[in-house]
C-alpha cells in the first residue's frame, strides 16, 4: 500500500492520505488510524472535562437528592466528595444506587458502602497511557488533580475514545442543540468563557494566540493574573472584558466590547 518507507510521522500521514485518494482505505478508516497516532501526542489535560462541568455528588446528600442528579445528568459514573470538592472519596455508579431502588432498601441506605474506589491520575499524563491502564484496570472514569493536589476535572475513557473515532453520541446527546457561545447584544457581544480562542478570532477578525490557552476565559484570566471577579474589565489589545458572571474558581461570561464600536 505504501509507494515507500516514510521516514517520518508526516510522510506516513502523507502515504496514508494518498491511498485514501486512490481508493485503497475508507476515509473513515483513515480518519481512525489519525487519531490513533494524534492520541500519542496528547495528554488529559487536552480533553478531560473540567471541574467546573463535572457533576458530582456530596457524600451526605440524601437519597432522593442522588436519584434526581441521576435522572437529570444522564451519566452512568459520579465522583462522590466530601465537605471539600477536591476530597474525593469514591466513585458512584447509578447502577448500584438502582440496585437500592429494586431491593427496596431506601430506609436503611448508606451511600459509603456503594462507593467503588476513585483512580487520581495528573493533568500531565499521555492519552495512550491512560487507555492502556483504562483496559488493564476495567475502570471507565479517572479523576484529575492538578500540580497542588486539588481536582482539576475528570476523564472517561469515552473521551479518549472519541479523539480515535470522533464523538460517540449516546442517548442523551441531544441531535440539534447548538451551542452559542457568542451573542450579539447590540452594543456589544455576551461571551462565555468557554468560547474557543479559535472561534473568537474567526468571529472578529483578531489574532489571539491559542498556544498556550484554549478558550477566551483562559485567555483573559492568564492576562489580568487571577480569577476577575463580577464588574471587572480586563483590556486585550482592542477589546474589552467585562465579568459578568464569575464564582472563586473561574470566570464565566463575559461583555465584550471593540474599540471604536
Amino acid at each position: 500500500m505504501l509507494g515507500g518507507e516514510p521516514q517520518s510521522r508526516e510522510e506516513l500521514i502523507d502515504e496514508l492520505r494518498a491511498a485514501q485518494g486512490n481508493g485503497l482505505l475508507a476515509a473513515d478508516t483513515l480518519a481512525m488510524i489519525e487519531g490513533a497516532l494524534r492520541v500519542t501526542d496528547l495528554r488529559v489535560s487536552d480533553v478531560m472535562v473540567p471541574r467546573a462541568q463535572m457533576v458530582s455528588m456530596a457524600l451526605d446528600a440524601s437519597f432522593d437528592e442522588l436519584l434526581a442528579t441521576v435522572n437529570e445528568s444522564g451519566h452512568s459514573r459520579f465522583p462522590v466528595h466530601g465537605e471539600d470538592r477536591d476530597e474525593i472519596v469514591g466513585i458512584l455508579l447509578a447502577k448500584d444506587l438502582l440496585k437500592v431502588v429494586a431491593s427496596h432498601a431506601q430506609d436503611q441506605f448508606a451511600l459509603g458502602p456503594l462507593l467503588r474506589p476513585a483512580v487520581l491520575i495528573p493533568e500531565s499524563k499521555r492519552l495512550n497511557l491512560l487507555l492502556t491502564e483504562f483496559r488493564a484496570n476495567r475502570n471507565h472514569m479517572a479523576i484529575v488533580v492538578d500540580e497542588y493536589g486539588g481536582v482539576a476535572g475528570l476523564i472517561t475513557i469515552e473521551d479518549v475514545l472519541e479523539e480515535i473515532v470522533g464523538d460517540i453520541d449516546d442517548e442523551h446527546d441531544a441531535d440539534d442543540v447548538v451551542v452559542e457561545h457568542i451573542q450579539d447584544q447590540g452594543e456589544g457581544w455576551r461571551v462565555s468563557a468557554l468560547t474557543p480562542i479559535a472561534d473568537f478570532n474567526e468571529r472578529f477578525g483578531s489574532d489571539f494566540s491559542d498556544e498556550d490557552y484554549d478558550t477566551i476565559g483562559g485567555l483573559v484570566t492568564a492576562t489580568a493574573g487571577y480569577v476577575p471577579e463580577a464588574g471587572e474589565t480586563i483590556r486585550i489589545g482592542e477589546f474589552s472584558f467585562q465579568v459578568t458572571q464569575a464564582d472563586d474558581r473561574r470566570v464565566h461570561l463575559f461583555h465584550c466590547l471593540k474599540t471604536g464600536e
